[in-house]
């Protein structure tokens, strides 16, 4: 890390916090620039712990089988999901929470199945517990646990697993 980045890690978002304080206060009087200028310099310096490591893909051409089972799934749910709000009570759904033990511990590959989940009509990332790698789901047509358990693990986290972990 050069002198420069230790000292000024984002020069953009220094600036930006200038630009931000300048405006707020409605004044570029000299007082106000240095004391943006102050805040634009400690505040990212201060920030530089929050930034996470960079994400360690390790095979990249998965990520494109993986965008398109996605897309697919996303267009299913959204016609499973259609069919039990427009067929009222002619279909009877059941909702329900379950838990989906993970071997997926890569933070970047459980933040891309948090959004592939919470995407997907008809399923909601509830919670998950780091310590015993449980993953607790909501399901708007939970009929058969082990039917969102093999396609959570079999199609996203096997996928996941292979970008992100091996």
């Amino acid at each position: 890390m050069t002198i420069a980045r230790r000292w000024v890690p984002m020069p953009l978002m220094s600036l930006f916090l200038l630009a931000m304080w300048l405006l707020m206060n409605q004044t570029v009087a000299f007082a106000h620039i240095l004391l943006g200028a102050a805040l634009g310099l400690f505040l990212p310096w201060i920030m530089q712990s929050l930034i996470p490591d960079r994400a360690r893909v390790r095979r990249p051409w998965v990520i494109v089988r993986l965008f398109f089972r996605v897309l697919i799934d996303i267009v299913k749910s959204n016609i499973a999901v259609a069919r039990i709000v427009l067929g009222g009570k002619e279909r009877a759904s059941h909702s329900g929470f379950m838990y989906i033990p993970l071997e997926l511990k890569d933070p970047y590959g459980l933040a891309v199945l948090s959004c592939i989940i919470t995407s997907t009509p008809g399923t909601v990332w509830v919670e998950y517990d780091q310590e015993n790698s449980r993953l607790l789901i909501h399901v708007l047509d939970l009929q058969d646990e082990s039917v969102w358990l093999d396609s959570i693990k079999g199609r996203y986290e096997s996928l996941l697993r292979e970008i992100f972990e091996s």
